[in-house]
């Protein structure tokens, strides 16, 4: 099967004159039908050959349910199944399929073409504990305040279908079906265009590594996983295997399907490093080579951001050059160091990092093992980065990995002090890369973000008990794991909007909205030339200068992460610079009246946990 940049041609779709169009990949099959129980009716699906079975009839309406019916090869029982490449599972990853338009929709985004990367402001959120409703319609009441933040670009963790209504939504079993109990698709589509309405990007976090453990049927249509290899979670999605053609094929419809179909603006790809292809084409290049056919057809910008653990340039080197091609690329060294930095202790993955000099390494490559022996991985690891933007990178000092991976889901507002806060936010916002903020960083959520599920079968929900109390035991040896299974570990893991209006908190907001004006107007801040930085790190002092400039401007944001006052040695061209701020000010609910005075010998005298940024344009 050819795939069609302009239309989807898998699972179910409506055409022009209301004709379904269906298409099923099922080479382990005899025979296909499909269900329409409420009518009584079955329809017998055609052998398109390669495993592939199509059917156009008038007889499916908009909004029916319907199952196929799959007579096996074998002389095992006949099988009633969703659709793989279902839009909505109304009732669920158990229940059957309902027949979606997803061109019924009335877009009014006619005018938006995108966001350019490099003007990305990032903010992550989950949409189950975003508000109390817990649903899209609900994060759209939200969308103001986070315009008057600053922020240009939401990211939306996966809302793929999953078991239940409690999830990450790491466990979708149907990546084409949007949440049920999220609103389903239509209301994805509304949100998205009301996001758009207001200048606001939407990323949409999915998953192709893996496929969840509840509701997954794919194994009874053909071969979409493989024994070649295993990921954490499982078998690995067959992308070279005996089959993959027509599984490379439905991650390709999928990508295209959010972007054609959704007008979603990027794609958050999870773990890459755990998709395993060795085919000549990797499935990424393949997915990057139809998202550019797309914005091409389209005119609007498309990128494809990877969450990567491997330090590994050719991820997001352009394809002309060898590369896979991706836009941007999380970096979690850069949090990792930070971590430390504050005090986190150098345990489990944090071991392998040095703090201030490493935040400083960043700041300058970007990764921090850039080819050096990793003492936590027992092997040399990683690979300089060449000439590669700033835009390539996306730095956080939390987001839902590094809160909800801990033990208690602690939110670094639970693990340092409301000065280091505004150290670490400062961090984030002074570097040349992309800035992401997790929901409620920005006044101090001091709620945790916890692990949490909703499955129905028991042994399962045991497995998954017993595997969260063994996953992350190098992190905490006291207390005890919470249930992920119970209702109250989600309730907990909820934004409290009344925070906001909390003097303290609101101080913290204040201070958010500062930083990512600064960040959005300022023209060194908005320069992501990494060839103008300079980072200097002072390990005994636990205290950082960072040095970055665009033509004659320049700024220098010096970092305290000690306890105690610092005296740092600073480039004398900034001895008469300008404060753009300064986080020990009372204002910012700091110890400081007015911000201190560089001495005659250039030396600047720090507050204990503070950031200045010092701003300087010479004649």
């Amino acid at each position: 099967m050819e795939i069609d940049i302009q239309k989807r041609k898998i699972g179910l779709n409506f055409k022009e004159n209301g004709a379904a169009e269906i298409r099923l990949w099922a080479p382990l099959a005899a025979q296909v039908s499909i269900l329409i129980a409420d009518r009584e009716l079955t329809l017998q699906l055609f052998d398109e050959g390669y495993g592939y079975w199509y059917l156009q009839t008038d007889q499916v309406r908009k909004n029916d349910p319907y199952r196929f019916k799959i007579t096996p090869l074998t002389d095992a029982e006949t099988l009633e199944r969703a659709d793989p490449a279902s839009l909505f599972q109304e009732e669920g990853p158990h229940g059957p399929s309902t027949a979606f338009d997803v061109n019924a929709f009335s877009w009014t985004d006619a005018d938006w073409k995108g966001a350019d990367l490099k003007d990305f402001i990032i903010y992550e959120l989950h949409t189950g504990t975003f508000t109390p409703d817990g649903d899209f319609a609900a994060i759209e009441t939200k969308l103001d305040f986070l315009v008057e933040l600053g922020i240009t670009a939401i990211e939306i963790m996966p809302v793929a279908q999953f078991p239940g209504n409690r999830n990450w939504g790491y466990d979708g079993v149907f990546p084409f079906a949007v949440q049920n109990t999220y609103g389903g698709p239509s209301s994805l589509q509304h949100l998205v265009n009301a996001c758009h309405a207001k200048g606001l990007a939407v990323i949409l976090d999915v998953v192709y590594n893996h496929v969840g453990p509840e509701g997954n049927y794919f194994s009874d249509f053909g071969e979409y996983f493989t024994d070649k290899y295993q990921t954490p979670w499982g078998k690995a999605i067959n992308f070279d295997d005996a089959g993959c053609d027509a599984v490379r094929n439905f991650f390709i419809e999928n990508a295209l399907m959010w972007f054609r179909d959704f007008h979603i603006d990027a794609l958050r790809l999870d773990a890459v490093h755990a998709i395993k292809d060795f085919s000549p084409v990797h499935i990424l290049a393949d997915i990057k080579t139809y998202t550019e056919k797309l914005s091409q057809s389209t005119g609007r910008a498309y990128q494809l951001i990877a969450e990567l653990d491997l330090n590994d340039e050719r991820y997001i080197r352009d394809q002309s050059n060898y590369g896979y091609g991706m836009d941007a690329q999380w970096v979690d060294e850069f949090h990792h160091a930070l971590r430390v930095c504050t005090g986190q202790a150098k345990e489990g993955y944090y071991s392998d990092f040095n703090g201030v000099a490493d935040l400083a390494k960043s700041y300058q490559d970007a990764y921090v093992y850039t080819g050096q022996y990793s003492p936590h991985r027992k092997r040399k690891f990683g690979m300089p980065v060449q000439q590669v933007s700033g835009a390539k990178f996306v730095v956080f000092s939390q987001n839902h990995d590094q809160v909800g991976n801990r033990m208690l889901g602690e939110r670094s507002s639970a693990l340092v002090s409301f000065e280091m806060l505004k150290v670490m936010a400062g961090a984030v916002f002074c570097g040349p890369f992309l800035p992401l903020i997790f929901m409620g960083e920005e006044w101090a959520e001091t709620n945790p973000f916890q692990f949490f599920v909703s499955h129905s079968d028991e042994e399962l929900i045991e497995a998954v008990r017993k595997g969260r109390k063994a996953e992350f035991a190098a992190f905490h040896t006291h207390g005890e794991t919470p249930d992920p299974q119970a209702v109250s570990t989600f309730e907990h893991s909820r934004l409290d909007w009344e925070k906001t209006a909390e003097p303290t908190h609101g101080i913290m907001l204040n201070y958010y909205k500062t930083l990512i004006a600064l960040r959005k107007k300022h023209p060194v801040f908005a320069n992501l030339d990494r060839h103008h930085v300079h980072a200097e790190a002072f390990p005994e002092k636990n205290a950082l200068v960072l040095k970055r400039w665009k033509d004659s401007e320049a700024i220098l944001a010096i970092f305290n992460f000690s306890k105690q006052e610092q005296t740092l040695s600073i480039d004398p061209a900034f001895q008469q610079a300008s404060v753009l701020l300064d986080s020990s000010l009372k204002h910012w609910n700091g110890p400081s009246p007015e911000s201190k005075q560089l001495s005659a010998a250039s030396q600047y005298t720090l507050f204990p946990e503070s950031i200045i940024i010092l701003y300087k344009a010479d004649a």
